[in-house]
């Protein structure tokens, strides 16, 4: 007979597998859009807390869990196996294991990156680190912490986090104001509330917004942000594009500056939660626009451009995955304008969207047996 402990590990794995059966099943078999009927299939299913997402050069696709688990998945099977050599993290609430992100070069040196919620004595804080991708793909090695927002602090809600390379090779990495800290998102000295641009090692490039006057913290490239979940750089003018949660409505999609003020919490199209009001953002011109809001709340998490392939006439518009929204929201652009928006209905929380090389979209589904799932126009 399992002893008692591995008995209770073996009924919750199994029970998180039915989960993610059941959960994959109940997603529609298509969906309706303005220009396509997209079919969904599911490639993978049972995950724990899918939260990000980055396809390998062969194909496979590495997700990471919340829950702390690395997992690389065959496309084609739907097989998983566990990447080893993760770090330790901070999973509760909404800490835990967040985005993955490959080098430019992966090619050459195989190093992958991962923001995670850091334990640290003080509380937990958002990290950044990275690792090789051993030969056989089986583990990171040494991997190292090059990033660690400061400060940490206690709570368990808004770590962001995502990550995007520009073309330059700079790294940005979107955080967020840990929730009962918000005030702190109006001083550029401090992680809270920020966008941070490194270079690929770690280290601050020189021509930071406040790399040497003294005026902000070295790493911060933009501030007055809420928490920032969704990071996609645009691929004609190479500029950053990040979405953020407002508090009670008010979700914004933003291009951050360098330097620039993003008004949270002077400014929000929201309210906070407890109903009390807070000035509209046209109250303040002299604080940077959000290109869009949403009210009542989208829940924006991860965001994706479209880029030629089966869904052509996208091309160029942005795609938000959407947690309370149960929807993927595209957003028409012609250039930085907003033409419209259109709301695709999935009937389940979304994590993330991404593109493979051949420019199909695929997207994963929030929480206990989460579902990687691919979407084509019939």
């Amino acid at each position: 007979m399992l002893p008692r402990i591995a008995r209770l590990i073996a009924t919750t794995t199994a029970l998180a597998a039915m989960a993610g059966l059941s959960f994959a099943q109940s997603l529609p078999r298509q969906v309706e859009t303005e220009n396509y009927t997209l079919s969904i299939e599911t490639v993978a299913d049972g995950l724990s807390s899918p939260w990000g997402a980055t396809f390998l050069p062969d194909g496979a696709m590495l997700i990471t869990e919340r829950t702390g688990t690395l997992q690389r998945v065959d496309m084609t099977s739907g097989e998983m196996s566990v990447i080893e050599g993760t770090p330790e993290v901070f999973a509760r609430g909404q800490g835990g294991l967040l985005d993955v992100e490959l080098h430019p070069n992966f090619t050459e040196n195989r190093l992958v990156y991962l923001t995670f919620a850091q334990p640290r004595d003080e509380g937990a804080a958002t990290a950044a680190g990275r690792g090789r991708l051993s030969d056989d793909g089986s583990r990171l090695e040494d991997f190292e912490v090059i990033f660690q927002q400061q400060p940490a602090v206690s709570g368990s809600n808004h770590f962001g986090s995502r990550m995007a390379f520009s073309p330059d090779g700079k790294l940005f990495i979107t955080l967020a104001d840990r929730f009962n800290h918000m005030n702190e998102a109006q001083n550029p000295r401090n992680h809270l509330g920020v966008v941070v641009r490194l270079n690929d090692d770690g280290s601050v490039p020189e021509d930071n917004p406040f790399a040497s006057d003294g005026e902000g913290a070295p790493e911060v490239w933009s501030y007055g942000h809420r928490n920032v979940q969704g990071a996609a750089i645009h691929p004609e003018t190479g500029a950053l594009w990040i979405s953020e949660f407002g508090p009670r409505g008010g979700d914004e999609v933003n291009i951050p500056e360098a330097g620039g003020n993003y008004g949270w919490p002077l400014v929000s199209a929201g309210n906070h939660y407890s109903g009390r009001s807070i000035p509209d953002p046209s109250t303040k011109p002299e604080l940077k626009s959000a290109v869009q809001s949403w009210n009542p709340a989208i829940s924006p998490s991860g965001i994706a451009f479209v880029p030629e392939g089966p869904l052509g006439e996208w091309k160029g518009d942005l795609l938000l995955a959407g947690l309370s929204s149960q929807a993927i929201t595209r957003l028409d652009l012609q250039g930085q304008e907003v033409l419209g928006d259109e709301r695709i209905e999935m009937a389940a929380r979304i994590r993330d969207v991404l593109f493979d090389e051949k420019g199909t979209l695929y997207a994963l589904t929030d929480g206990e047996g989460g579902a990687l799932i691919r979407l084509m126009p019939r």
